[in-house]
């Protein structure tokens, strides 16, 4: 247990630090835009090569579309949940649905945080953990079962700590310029980092000698929940932020974790 475990805290760790960078500092809207975008390149490697083909090989095709299907369904309806809570007391009208939601709030992190507490910008951190949550879990769960069967995982850690920081720096950000103390915002992103390094154990220990067909399925769900998490946050808001720019550093991103998966 104690590979996984220190996996789990390497990939964690990044929850917590970009929690720290968020309450702290303020960071120009395009540098967090290249760090999105860099996440989510990196994303792309994991959920192709790690996940999806790890499902499929384990279960099969029909059983890995289900599972992906299923997961990038739920992410979408919860997603879409979350924006609404995030906008309290605002009926979102189809333009504004067009326009896409608020989750990574990049203008918060920017910012010199004067907003009130009532900000429906600073609502979407707890939106944007609660999305990192959804995905984080079955990821966490997919890298403990590659290092129970000794599979590797390395290219998986990657890709969940790098996307982890921005995330959580941006969401953090959001959740102070809500009005939330520094150490309430810490302290919700460090008590996701706990959860989700219990899902490393959890994969490497019960789950990593389970029939392989039941493994499929969550692990196809982590690459739905990806997909749809690239597909209507992290590279909608890196685009709208960064601009075509961002291209180069999606790119990047994947170059890198597609070198380290060959490790």
């Amino acid at each position: 247990m104690i590979m996984p475990l220190f996996f789990g805290v390497i990939a964690s760790s990044a929850l917590i630090l970009g929690a720290i960078i968020g309450v702290r500092f303020e960071l120009p809207k395009r540098l967090l835009a290249i760090l999105l975008a860099f996440a989510a390149g990196s994303l792309i490697t994991a959920l192709a090569f790690e996940l999806f083909e790890d499902a499929y090989q384990r279960g099969g095709i029909v059983r890995a579309a289900l599972g992906l299907m299923g997961g990038a369904i739920v992410f979408t309806i919860l997603s879409a949940l979350l924006d609404r809570w995030a906008q309290p007391g605002a009926q979102a009208t189809p333009a504004d649905e067009l326009q896409g939601s608020a989750k990574l709030d990049t203008d918060a992190a920017a910012s010199d945080r004067k907003a009130t507490a009532a900000s429906t910008r600073g609502a979407a951190g707890m939106a944007l953990l609660a999305a990192v949550t959804l995905d984080g879990v079955p990821e966490n769960v997919a890298l403990g079962v590659s290092l129970g069967e000794g599979t590797g995982g390395l290219a998986l850690l990657a890709a969940i700590f790098v996307s982890n920081l921005p995330e959580a720096l941006v969401g953090a950000a959001s959740m102070r310029s809500q009005g939330r103390s520094a150490g309430s915002v810490i302290g919700l992103w460090l008590a996701c980092a706990v959860l989700l390094v219990v899902a490393v154990v959890i994969g490497a220990g019960p789950l990593s000698g389970t029939d392989p067909k039941a493994i499929s399925l969550p692990l196809a769900f982590a690459a739905g929940a990806v997909i749809a998490s690239l597909a209507d946050t992290l590279m909608p808001e890196a685009y709208e932020h960064g601009g075509p720019a961002v291209a180069i550093s999606t790119a990047a991103g994947f170059v890198l974790a597609f070198v380290l998966s060959l490790a």
